[in-house]
């Protein structure tokens, strides 16, 4: 436990659920848009627990690098929260709230009466939330495909870029950057087996020789993009929370580090009309 964090469990013999048994739960929730586990990043910002066997009480305080952090990813990161708190066996009732947003109202209040992101946010609500994870699913899928194909490149400096559409899951090296992969995907329903391309679009389909080194470019800026923001993202949630750094984990178990600088472009072409 950090000093930064308040984690606080009323102690009762029969209490089956613990502040570890939460913070675990919690880790499988992810911001959408930066691809992390919410315990990594720091948002949660407080954790209660209260109660018996029979009935306990879970209270999560969440906390986002500014007030106007998108109020659809706040939603979802809240409403995951807590579901996966309620899924914990022992636990009654779940209560999440978000901390100093410009929705925290609006959201609190849905999150308390179930009504869901349609129902809370009504014609706002463009989209589901369905779409929303599938949008950001096939983002972190792009940028993990990324990783990999250019830790592949600086690793062979003889092997041309071009020729990466061929590389397969088998030829990766273990390690975290493929299992991060894998998982994306899994998540996507892509198969999975080492004689699978590794550079293929969210269907599944691959790259013709000619468009590989434009695929990959595309996918790096995706990468760029994720890793730039979650990088900001962190630094304003210090700024703003004195203290807060101590609950960030700079290297995620199980995840990409959050520094990827040895994984920048190979090299900038220019692109004539």
């Amino acid at each position: 436990m950090t000093a930064a964090l308040t984690e606080r469990t009323l102690r009762h013999r029969d209490v089956a659920v613990s502040a570890k048994d939460v913070r675990q739960a919690l880790g499988a929730v992810l911001d959408p848009e930066l691809d992390e586990p919410i315990t990594d990043l720091g948002f949660v910002r407080s954790l209660e627990i209260t109660g018996s066997l029979a009935g306990a009480v879970v209270t999560v305080h969440l906390r986002l690098p500014t007030s106007f952090c998108s109020p659809n990813f706040a939603y979802l990161m809240a409403s995951d929260s807590k579901d996966v708190i309620s899924a914990l066996p022992g636990v009654a009732r779940v209560v999440v709230e978000l901390d100093d947003h410009h929705d925290s109202a609006l959201i609190n209040a849905g999150l308390a009466a179930d009504a869901g992101y349609r129902g809370t946010f009504g014609q706002e609500a463009e989209h589901s939330l369905e779409e929303l994870r599938w949008t950001f699913r096939r983002k972190a899928y792009t940028a993990a495909m990324e990783r990999c194909l250019t830790e592949l490149l600086r690793a062979d400096p003889t092997l041309a870029e071009e020729s990466v559409g061929t590389v397969r899951l088998g030829d990766l090296p273990a390690g975290r950057t493929k299992d991060a992969l894998v998982r994306r995907r899994t998540a996507l329903g892509l198969p999975t087996q080492p004689s699978a391309v590794v550079l293929v679009d969210h269907n599944g389909v691959p790259y013709m020789p000619d468009n590989v080194p434009m695929a990959l470019r595309r996918a790096r800026s995706t990468r760029i993009s994720i890793d730039g923001n979650a990088h900001f993202c962190r630094g304003l949630l210090r700024t703003r929370y004195a203290g807060s750094g101590a609950d960030q984990s700079a290297r995620p178990d199980g995840a990409e580090p959050a520094d990827h600088q040895e994984l920048l472009p190979l090299r900038v072409k220019e692109i004539n009309p």
